[in-house]
């Protein structure tokens, strides 16, 4: 949970609102079909409903209160990918950026699937 002291009193986010914003921001990214996660029974990348979207989606806070994010995520049969990861970076550190006030210091985006039509 990061803190944040103002003139007007604490502010105290946890960290599963970074986690939602981060995905979805990814998820409105083109090309991408949505945030994935790999089960451990099968090793089967399996995409992630809207409710369970924290679960393709990892926050972690510095030592300098900024944040480091990674994502899992499945694309688009078609899609370049290396141009789609670096509009899900950009518009990830945008959002979170934006919305919370917070340094983000690294996005890495993981293409764990493609889905084929």
């Amino acid at each position: 949970m990061l803190r944040q002291e103002t003139e007007f009193g604490n502010i105290s986010v946890g960290m599963n609102v970074y986690t939602q914003i981060a995905g979805n921001a990814a998820t409105k990214c083109f090309g991408v079909k949505g945030m994935a996660m790999r089960s451990v029974k099968d090793g089967l990348v399996h995409l992630l409903r809207l409710e369970s979207m924290a679960k393709g989606v990892s926050v972690r806070m510095n030592e300098d209160n900024s944040l480091s994010i990674d994502l899992h995520i499945m694309v688009d049969q078609g899609v370049n990918i290396p141009v789609v990861c670096r509009s899900i970076i950009s518009e990830v550190r945008y959002m979170v950026t934006k919305q919370t006030d917070t340094e983000v210091k690294d996005v890495t985006v993981y293409v764990d699937s493609m889905m084929l039509d």
